[in-house]
Formats: structure tokens, C-alpha cells, sequence
């Protein structure tokens, strides 16, 4: 059986077609298109017109070219940049409509939920009570779980696209220290009961995901995605502090020729590593191993796992133009 899913994120149209005989996702094709969304709405703001044309477009060649690698129609979702937009029923309609593809936007837990399975599949049952970490362009999703399914979730407005625009001028000057401050606070703020959570419940293992997480390891020393994916790769707190400062200092330009930071994501790239080392430091975590698979293997592995049912939920949901409640993975277990 061959399946595929289209993410559409803050900055682009990823596309995954994977192979899923054993139970197992094997990536046979990937590819993205850069939309860069988050760089042109703000938070609370419509989706403009020409932006959504370029979205209908890149979600037209992922469809095509999932149909060239053998894989039906893919499973589409959208994060944040969409979910929070207020036309967002008009922009799922244009994509729905103009391409046959059912995008759908999940809500912020479920995405925790997701991603949380992928991470478990990935690091096995010899983690233990694993922390999740994911940071996104709009929301930062928090998990912890014992077994296959998190026993806790939360989505927080923490994002690394949108926390840029609230308080570093939109990224592309060194800011004022007295910016990077009033950042660090709204974070400690918002992050104060998961995080006495997290300590209470005592991880064992601790991993973060994202495009984030994945360029603020390789700028604190982590091996290259060249080197393979199976590379163990861990990112300290520790180093993480060293990398906001040193970040604090450039601007997005200068950023973007230090190792890791790719130059869409070195605007944004500060507030996204002052969101990790807050995390890290409130909820205890002196180290985190950085996780290649997330939220889209996530959805992949439910499928295979799941059948194609709870998808048509979702995207039924999508359909009557309501916000998406899908049966969560621990009620979805408990009810096999």
C-alpha cells in the first residue's frame, strides 16, 4: 500500500509518499513547495487572496505528484497559519474545490496527539515516559506520555513565526534587549502550569521536533541531515542559552550563515530558540533528543494503524464548516 500526506505549515507545502507494508512508513518520495506564509499574515489576519492562489497551486503539484508515485488521493492538513486565519472556511473551500483535495486543519492537541505517536514509534518503548517538544510558525505543542498514546497535551500560542511578529519587529534586526525580555516573559507565562506538569509527571526521555528544533540542534552542534537520519542527535539546554545570545546579536541576515539557520527561518530563528530554552529550563529538561519523525508520520502511522475512517471524520468535519473535533487516540484505543 502506498499512501501520502501534504502538510501545509507556516513556511511550506511538505509532501510525503511512503510505502507502508509492515505497519512501517518508508518514505519513497518527498518533496516541498515554499509558500512562506507566516512572513505575510499576521496573527489574527486573514489569508490574502494572492497567498491562497499560491497555496491552491502548491497543493495541485503535491496531488499530482503523489498520483505520479502510485499513492492515492493524500491525506492534506494545514497547521496554524491556517486553522487560526478567519477565512479559513473560504481557504479549505478554494483548496477543496480547485484541486479535489480535502485539506483540513486539526486542532492543536490533536496535532500533539500525532506527533507524540510518530515520536514513540520512533524512539521505542526503551525511552520510557517520554516529553514532547514540538514548535511550530504559530503554536508550540506540549506532550507527555507512558505508552503508545500521550496521557497529556496541550497546544499554547507559542509559535515561532508568530511570537516574531508580536514582539521582534517582524526578525530582521538585532532586537533591544529589552525585546528579547518581554518575549522570554510572555513565555515563562504561558508555559507555567504544562511545564510544572512535565516536572511532576518525570520524564525519562525527552524529545523535540520541528524544522525549529531540528536547525537549533545543528546550530548547537548536532550532526548534519546529511549524515542520515539515524545519527543520534541531542541538543543541551545548556547550549541552547548560548544560542538565543548569540542569536540576539545578528541580524536575520547575519543568521542565516550560521550553521543550521536556513535564511526563511533565520528571521523567526531567535524567538524560536528563546521558546525551546524556556521550555527547557521550566519543565527540567537538561537535554532533548532531536526526532526526524513528527507529526506527518504521525498521521501516516494512524492511518496504516486506524484505517482511512477517522480521516473522513475529520475531513467531514471540514465539509460542515465546523471547527474539527476528531476522536482523540486515547478514546480511539480504548473503544478497539
Amino acid at each position: 500500500m502506498r499512501i501520502s500526506v501534504v502538510d501545509v505549515g507556516s513556511k511550506t507545502v511538505r509532501l510525503m509518499v511512503a510505502d507502508a507494508e509492515g505497519g512501517v512508513p518508508l518514505p519513497v518520495h518527498t518533496a516541498k513547495w515554499r509558500l512562506r506564509l507566516s512572513d505575510q499574515v499576521k496573527p489574527g489576519d486573514p489569508i490574502p487572496e494572492e497567498a491562497v492562489e499560491r497555496l491552491v497551486d502548491a497543493v495541485e503539484d503535491a496531488r499530482r505528484t503523489a498520483t505520479r508515485w502510485g499513492a492515492a488521493g493524500p491525506l492534506a492538513f494545514a497547521t496554524a497559519v491556517v486553522r487560526a486565519a478567519p477565512n479559513r472556511r473560504e481557504v479549505l473551500g478554494a483548496v477543496r474545490s480547485r484541486t479535489g483535495v480535502a485539506l483540513c486543519t486539526l486542532p492543536g492537541e490533536v496535532e500533539a496527539e500525532l506527533t507524540f505517536l510518530g515520536a514513540r514509534r520512533w524512539m521505542g518503548w526503551r525511552s520510557g515516559p517520554l516529553a514532547l517538544l514540538d514548535i511550530g510558525g504559530g503554536s508550540l505543542e506540549v506532550a507527555f506520555g507512558r505508552g503508545r498514546l500521550p496521557d497529556f497535551v496541550a497546544s499554547l500560542p507559542l509559535g515561532a513565526a508568530r511570537l516574531t511578529h508580536e514582539f521582534l519587529g517582524g526578525g530582521e534586526d538585532a532586537p533591544p534587549p529589552e525585546q528579547v525580555r518581554a518575549l522570554r516573559r510572555k513565555v515563562r507565562h504561558q508555559l507555567r502550569d504544562v511545564a510544572a506538569r512535565i516536572r511532576w509527571e518525570g520524564p525519562r526521555t525527552a524529545v523535540a521536533t520541528s524544522r525549529t528544533f531540528q536547525q537549533l540542534g545543528r546550530l548547537c552542534g548536532a550532526s548534519p541531515g546529511r549524515h542520515g537520519p539515524f545519527v543520534e542527535r541531542q541538543m543541551r539546554c545548556s547550549d541552547l542559552g548560548d544560542a538565543v545570545a548569540r542569536l540576539a546579536a545578528l541580524s536575520a541576515a547575519e543568521r542565516a550563515r550560521l550553521p543550521g539557520i536556513s535564511a526563511p527561518r533565520a528571521a523567526q530563528s531567535l524567538a524560536g530558540a528563546v521558546v525551546g530554552h524556556t521550555a527547557m529550563k521550566l519543565t527540567g529538561l537538561e537535554s532533548v533528543a532531536l526526532c526526524p519523525w513528527a507529526i506527518r508520520e504521525g498521521i501516516l502511522l494512524r492511518h496504516i494503524e486506524d484505517g482511512p475512517s477517522w480521516w473522513a471524520e475529520i475531513t467531514r468535519d471540514n465539509d460542515e464548516a465546523t471547527t474539527p473535533a476528531p476522536v482523540p487516540l486515547r478514546v480511539a484505543a480504548r473503544s478497539r
